[in-house]
């Protein structure tokens, strides 16, 4: 191209170009991968709007756009998200981090002091978000992680390493509980397991059918790994410790009916910030049965 195209000038075609394929955040999306491809900041670009870019650039940049535009998430392409302040590597092995899920953290970090030991749990640990969240809030906290996915579990140490929380958080490999010593206790176990149904799946946007379907298939009704884990935390649980999930949408009234069921106490469903079920609780019983 013997036309010049500057930072001002890209973004703008750019962003045009999203909003015709309604890609979501069009203008947003088109300075995250610029700055990302740039190596700087977003507010950066704004000060060198009117730098040209190179041809190497170009290329790079229509390369990052392609991707995007074949249904790639933008956080797989800059191979990074944030998270409760804090900046996490993610890729194809993981699930994206989701703002709704910093609700999770936040209920969670109640059941845990914030000058004392505590042992935490986290089951279906994906990029280690949670876990890692609760180990860098709570200097004391030692918390131990379980995925099925030895890719999410890597990342996850990765994650945990950058962050500064690697000796205090522990990555197991393998289903829900089964890595977990049988005489370990958790003041908490926390958790957001797969809980869309397998029929909804097909139906989702392309950005999150490239997010692994180990993370998001919840079995015929969603709730195959909500029941598990409800059931899995009760033999973990230290008298009055708290069982916290993020569940769907719809699923409220039934899991709140499988935490009864189950023996917890206290059993309770909360909303999202739009008003939607998205967190259960279920505190166990301080007079427990013997537990096997």
């Amino acid at each position: 191209m013997s036309e010049t195209w500057t930072i001002r000038k890209v973004l703008t075609w750019t962003a045009q170009h999203f909003e015709k394929r309604q890609v979501d955040s069009p203008r947003l999306t088109a300075e995250v991968l610029l700055a990302h491809l740039l190596k700087t900041g977003r507010v950066r670009l704004y000060v060198d709007l009117d730098r040209p870019l190179s041809k190497e650039e170009l290329a790079a940049y229509r390369a990052l756009i392609e991707r995007r535009m074949a249904g790639e998430p933008t956080q797989y392409l800059t191979g990074a998200k944030e998270f409760y302040n804090r900046p996490f590597k993610v890729d194809a092995r993981v699930l994206i981090p989701r703002p709704e899920t910093e609700l999770l953290v936040e209920a969670a970090l109640r059941a845990l002091p914030k000058d004392a030991p505590s042992h935490a749990l986290d089951v279906c640990a994906g990029s280690g978000c949670i876990a890692i969240s609760l180990a860098a809030e709570r200097p004391q906290a030692s918390v131990l992680a379980t995925d099925l996915s030895p890719g999410a579990c890597a990342l996850a140490r990765e994650n945990a390493e950058t962050l500064g929380v690697s000796s205090r958080v522990t990555l197991l490999q393998g289903d829900l509980f089964a890595p977990v010593p049988a005489d370990a206790r958790f003041a908490l176990v926390v958790s957001n397991p797969p809980y869309i149904a397998s029929g909804e799946i097909p139906g989702l946007s392309a950005e999150v059918r490239r997010e692994p379907s180990l993370a998001l298939d919840g079995g015929l009704d969603g709730l195959d790994l909500i029941r598990r884990v409800i059931q899995g935390a009760r033999r973990y649980l230290e008298p009055g410790g708290l069982l916290a999930m993020e569940i769907g949408e719809t699923q409220g009234a039934a899991v709140k009916e499988l935490l009864q069921a189950a023996g917890y106490s206290d059993a309770r469903v909360e909303k999202d910030l739009e008003r939607r079920d998205r967190l259960a609780f279920g505190t166990q019983p301080v007079a427990t049965e013997p537990r096997g």
